[in-house]
Order: structure tokens, then C-alpha cells, then sequence
């Protein structure tokens, strides 16, 4: 019997995580050398204690928990996003400009929905996070490629060669996934010029946004030296779509809740995508995001300060590989130009059985033939301590292809 598929998904290439854990089944690990798996950027300890009972108290006593939510989410996280984001960034935001949703990939999927459809054409920096790609390609819009450079910045006036008729929106992630930069507010303050020079709709994944080196948290979660300025502006909403995910501040990864902040405009077109979805939120992450906001700033703080001594650890490594290049360095990622004569989906897999290590090259996050992606890699090391990034340079570090 004949498969019937969509072309354009059938088009789309296999989730990336998934595809790398495939090479698992043949490799072999011993107790002196367990796997060193550094492939995926999601937390995986569960919340804090505290956080945990507050889940429990929520599915004892909250009996709206179990049933059907507003399809936007719960009204009280919504407002409290929308505090915090006007304290973070010295702008106003109303609760009425905030969308919860079924995790961040979710909150690009259903802002994409409102924005573009099949063969209209959206602008992704490379190396790109692959999710972002996946979903253009599985609508059939087309994904125009920017290429960053070096550095990992994308340039507002390389973007500007790149608009079409057919552009519909530009997309930026800062800190990025999956290069680790974090992106100047004059970058930001550039793009969102263009953007609304040209009309377009400027979306900013900031899913990484508490691990952020240029910021720290203080009191009830809200930045000293915001990131960028882009809220200032008292018509954001114009130009600017902001998504968010609580993933890794709470370690709610398996909850599925992130955020949109956008125009009511817009959000009412995301209504209808969410409805059709997943009807609303799921309501004990979301109670478990309420709770996080309001008492775990501290615990958010100390969560920050390790992911940010981990980045050091990593960038002290590869000065033990002098023939690496280091591209970008934050949040969850490094990015790498590695030495060897090797494309990197071969080397990648090679370093499995070779070495015990699992991570990403960089052809999952650069179009098919870019001859940058078969020189890099992407290495996840927000779940290995000081003495874990240790062993990878160990490991890394006699490799000769």
C-alpha cells in the first residue's frame, strides 16, 4: 500500500536530537569511559523540592487544574509576565499582549501560522535552531538563509540584500541556539529598524534569556541591564514578537509551557492556532511557572551563576585544543570550527565509538551543502559540571583524523 504524505513533510528533515541518538545502538561504553552526552540543550534534573510540593499542593487542591484552561493561558501567569518584562526591560507590557503556550517551539509554530504561508519566505541567521527550520519547511515556506560569519552576529545590512516581495518575517535567537552568541542591543535595535522599515515582523526567541551574561537577576526575577531596548519603544508591538520558554529556568522541559508577547492583534490570530492545537495550556505547568516567578528568583540566580561558570570552564578548555576554533561561546552552547579533514555529520558519528561523546555537527543547523556547517559543531554543556567539561578536553583533546 502506498504511504500518502505531504510533500513538504516529507521534505523536511528527521528532529536532529533523535536522529544522533540513533547513533547510539551500535557504539559501546565501558565504566571507565561512560558516554559524554553533550547533544541536546534541556535540563535533566527535575525542578527543585520546593517547586515539586507546590506542583503537588496545585493537583490536590486546585481543581481547575485538571480541566480546560483559557486558550491564551492562565490570566494571573499572563500578568505576571507581563510585570516582570516591563521591570526587565524598562517597558510597558500588558497581560493582554502575553500568550502562554505548549513550550517555545509551540509559540514559533503558531505566530509562523499567522504570518506566513506556502511560498512566502522567512529570514533565519545561520547556523539556525533547526526546530525553526522544520517548521518552515513542513509549511512550505522558504527559509533564506543568513549567513553570520566568524563571529555568529548577524548584520542588519546583510539581511536588508536579502528582502524580498515574498519576506514575510526575519527571525533572530539571542543568546543563541545553536551558536552560544549573544547578540549586541545595537544588533537588535538594527534589526528591529529594518524590520519596520520594510513592514516585517521581527521575532526574538530569547528561550536563554536568564542565562544571559550581560544581565543578573535580582529580586522578583528582573534584570539589572537589560539585554536589549527593544520594549522601550511604545509602539514594540508593531514590529517586535518575543518568545520565551520556562523550560530552562524551572526545568519544566516534560510541562510544556513558554510565552508570546506580541500585539492583541496578533494574539487573536494566535488564538485560533492554539485552539485547534491544544485547546489551552497545560495547566500544571503553568501553575508550576506562577510559582516559579514569584519565589524562585534566588534559586534562578544560583541556576544562572553555574550555567555561567560551566561557559567558563568551556572556554578555558579549548586552550588546550590550539587548533579549534572557539566560534561562540553562552547559554547552553559552544560552537566550533573543528581541525580535521573530516566533514563534521561524519565526524560527529565517529566520535561516539571513538571518543564517548554525543553532540551535533553542524550541518543540522546550516543549509545542505554549506561548506561552514562541515567544519563545526555544536556542544550542549549545560548538563556537564566543571569536571565533566574536564573529561571532554581529555577525551577531545588526543584526537588525530
Amino acid at each position: 500500500m502506498t504511504l500518502i504524505l505531504n510533500p513538504n513533510m516529507a521534505a523536511t528533515s528527521p528532529p536532529p536530537v533523535m536522529e544522533a541518538r540513533r547513533w547510539l545502538a551500535k557504539a559501546t561504553f565501558s565504566l571507565d569511559r561512560p558516554l559524554i552526552n553533550v547533544s541536546q540543550a534541556a535540563p535533566v534534573a527535575p525542578p527543585p523540592q520546593t517547586l515539586r510540593a507546590a506542583m503537588a499542593e496545585t493537583i490536590l487542591s486546585v481543581n481547575e487544574s485538571h480541566l480546560y484552561g483559557p486558550v491564551l493561558g492562565l490570566p494571573d501567569l499572563r500578568a505576571q509576565v507581563a510585570a516582570q518584562w516591563s521591570a526587565s526591560y524598562g517597558g510597558v507590557v500588558s497581560p493582554d499582549q502575553v500568550a502562554i503556550t505548549s513550550g517555545c517551539n509551540q509559540a514559533f509554530a503558531a505566530v509562523i501560522s499567522t504570518i506566513a504561508r506556502q511560498g512566502d519566505e522567512v529570514i533565519l541567521p545561520t547556523p539556525w535552531y533547526f526546530n525553526h527550520k522544520m517548521w518552515l519547511d513542513m509549511n512550505g515556506i522558504t527559509t533564506v538563509p543568513l549567513a553570520t560569519g566568524r563571529g555568529l552576529i548577524p548584520e542588519a545590512d546583510a539581511c536588508a540584500a536579502l528582502i524580498t516581495p515574498r519576506t514575510r518575517a526575519i527571525v533572530l535567537v539571542t543568546p543563541n541556539n545553536p551558536g552560544g552568541a549573544e547578540y549586541p542591543a545595537e544588533t537588535l535595535r538594527a534589526f528591529a529598524n529594518l524590520a519596520r522599515h520594510h513592514g516585517l515582523p521581527l521575532i526574538v526567541d530569547e528561550t536563554y534569556r536568564d542565562f544571559d551574561s550581560r544581565v543578573s537577576t535580582e529580586g522578583n526575577n528582573s534584570f539589572s541591564g537589560a539585554p536589549h531596548d527593544l520594549f522601550t519603544d511604545p509602539d514594540w508591538d508593531e514590529v517586535l514578537v518575543q518568545l520565551y520558554s520556562f523550560s530552562k529556568a524551572y526545568r519544566l522541559t516534560g510541562h510544556r509551557v513558554g510565552a508570546l508577547t506580541a500585539s492583541t492583534a496578533r494574539l487573536a490570530e494566535v488564538e485560533k492556532f492554539l485552539d485547534t492545537v491544544t485547546i489551552c495550556p497545560n495547566q500544571l505547568g503553568q501553575h508550576a511557572a506562577l510559582w516559579g516567578m514569584r519565589n524562585l528568583s534566588q534559586w534562578l540566580a544560583g541556576e544562572r551563576a553555574e550555567i555561567l561558570d560551566r561557559r567558563a570552564a568551556m572556554e578555558q578548555g579549548f586552550a588546550r585544543l590550539p587548533d579549534w576554533n572557539l566560534l561562540g561561546c553562552g547559554a547552553y552552547f559552544a560552537y566550533v570550527e573543528h581541525p580535521f579533514d573530516v566533514p563534521s555529520d561524519t565526524l560527529a558519528q565517529r566520535l561516539v565509538q571513538d571518543a564517548g561523546i554525543l553532540l551535533l555537527p553542524g550541518t543540522m543547523f546550516t543549509p545542505k551543502g554549506d561548506a561552514a556547517g562541515k567544519r563545526q559543531l555544536r556542544i550542549a554543556f549545560a548538563n556537564i559540571d566543571r569536571a565533566g567539561i574536564g573529561h571532554l578536553f581529555d577525551r577531545l583533546a588526543p584526537l588525530s583524523y
